[in-house]
Protein backbone atom coordinates (compact mmCIF):
# COMPACT_ATOMS: atom_id res chain seq x y z
CA UNK A 1 0.00 0.00 0.00
CA UNK A 2 1.68 3.17 -0.88
CA UNK A 3 1.59 6.29 1.54
CA UNK A 4 0.56 9.89 1.11
CA UNK A 5 2.63 12.98 1.80
CA UNK A 6 1.94 15.92 2.99
CA UNK A 7 3.94 18.61 2.20
CA UNK A 8 5.50 21.25 4.68
CA UNK A 9 5.07 25.24 3.51
CA UNK A 10 8.80 25.44 2.52
CA UNK A 11 8.96 22.74 0.06
CA UNK A 12 9.44 24.29 -3.24
CA UNK A 13 6.30 23.80 -5.43
CA UNK A 14 8.36 21.75 -8.30
CA UNK A 15 9.10 19.05 -6.09
CA UNK A 16 5.25 18.61 -5.45
CA UNK A 17 4.51 19.34 -9.32
CA UNK A 18 6.98 16.09 -10.38
CA UNK A 19 5.59 13.58 -7.26
CA UNK A 20 1.76 14.41 -8.26
CA UNK A 21 2.80 13.40 -12.19
CA UNK A 22 4.58 10.49 -10.80
CA UNK A 23 1.11 9.42 -9.34
CA UNK A 24 1.82 10.23 -5.43
CA UNK A 25 -0.83 11.27 -3.55
CA UNK A 26 0.67 14.75 -1.90
CA UNK A 27 -1.14 17.56 -0.05
CA UNK A 28 0.79 20.61 0.60
CA UNK A 29 0.36 22.90 3.53
CA UNK A 30 -0.88 25.57 1.47
CA UNK A 31 -3.48 23.15 -0.49
CA UNK A 32 -4.74 22.45 2.99
CA UNK A 33 -4.47 26.49 4.33
CA UNK A 34 -2.45 25.64 7.01
CA UNK A 35 0.84 26.98 5.86
CA UNK A 36 -0.05 29.58 9.57
CA UNK A 37 0.04 26.59 12.00
CA UNK A 38 2.92 26.52 13.94
CA UNK A 39 5.29 23.20 13.61
CA UNK A 40 3.21 21.12 15.83
CA UNK A 41 0.26 21.61 15.01
CA UNK A 42 1.07 21.02 11.46
CA UNK A 43 2.64 17.40 12.58
CA UNK A 44 -0.77 16.96 13.80
CA UNK A 45 -2.54 17.93 11.20
CA UNK A 46 -0.51 15.46 8.66
CA UNK A 47 -1.47 12.88 11.60
CA UNK A 48 -5.19 13.04 11.41
CA UNK A 49 -5.01 12.92 7.80
CA UNK A 50 -2.56 10.06 8.24
CA UNK A 51 0.02 11.53 5.42
CA UNK A 52 3.96 11.39 6.35
CA UNK A 53 5.24 14.62 6.39
CA UNK A 54 8.23 16.08 4.36
CA UNK A 55 9.95 18.84 5.83
CA UNK A 56 13.29 20.73 4.95
CA UNK A 57 13.30 22.48 8.46
CA UNK A 58 15.81 21.45 10.82
CA UNK A 59 13.44 22.51 13.56
CA UNK A 60 10.79 20.83 12.28
CA UNK A 61 13.25 17.40 12.24
CA UNK A 62 13.97 18.41 16.02
CA UNK A 63 10.11 18.20 16.76
CA UNK A 64 9.48 15.16 15.39
CA UNK A 65 12.45 13.61 17.19
CA UNK A 66 11.58 14.59 20.38
CA UNK A 67 7.99 13.38 19.37
CA UNK A 68 9.73 9.76 19.15
CA UNK A 69 11.29 10.17 22.74
CA UNK A 70 8.34 11.20 24.08
CA UNK A 71 6.14 8.32 22.76
CA UNK A 72 4.02 11.14 21.09
CA UNK A 73 2.19 9.42 18.00
CA UNK A 74 2.62 10.54 14.47
CA UNK A 75 2.07 9.38 11.06
CA UNK A 76 5.98 9.78 10.05
CA UNK A 77 8.40 12.65 9.03
CA UNK A 78 10.83 12.74 5.96
CA UNK A 79 13.46 15.11 6.39
CA UNK A 80 15.64 16.71 3.62
CA UNK A 81 17.98 19.21 4.02
CA UNK A 82 17.63 21.84 1.36
CA UNK A 83 21.19 21.67 0.45
CA UNK A 84 21.53 18.09 0.59
CA UNK A 85 20.42 17.11 -2.31
CA UNK A 86 18.87 18.20 -5.58
CA UNK A 87 14.93 18.86 -6.37
CA UNK A 88 15.34 15.36 -8.62
CA UNK A 89 16.98 13.60 -5.79
CA UNK A 90 14.22 14.28 -3.40
CA UNK A 91 11.53 13.90 -5.89
CA UNK A 92 13.33 9.83 -6.45
CA UNK A 93 13.26 9.15 -3.15
CA UNK A 94 10.08 10.47 -2.27
CA UNK A 95 8.49 8.94 -4.78
CA UNK A 96 10.20 5.61 -3.79
CA UNK A 97 9.35 5.93 -1.02
CA UNK A 98 5.29 6.69 -1.67
CA UNK A 99 5.29 3.62 -3.67
CA UNK A 100 7.46 1.08 -1.83
CA UNK A 101 6.14 1.44 1.82
CA UNK A 102 2.77 1.63 3.53
CA UNK A 103 1.50 4.10 6.25
CA UNK A 104 1.93 1.61 9.00
CA UNK A 105 5.47 1.53 8.24
CA UNK A 106 6.25 5.22 8.98
CA UNK A 107 4.74 5.86 12.80
CA UNK A 108 6.76 7.59 14.30
CA UNK A 109 9.50 7.73 12.37
CA UNK A 110 11.80 9.94 11.25
CA UNK A 111 14.04 9.18 7.83
CA UNK A 112 16.39 11.87 6.17
CA UNK A 113 16.84 11.85 2.39
CA UNK A 114 18.13 11.40 -0.57
CA UNK A 115 19.26 8.29 0.26
CA UNK A 116 22.78 7.89 -1.04
CA UNK A 117 22.97 5.65 -4.38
Amino acid sequence: MAIALYMDVHIPQAISDQLRRCGVDVLTAIDDETNQLSDDRLLERATQLNRVLFTQDIRFRALAESWQREGKPFAGLIFGHHLSGTIGQFVRDLELIAQASGPEEWRNVVEYIPFKW
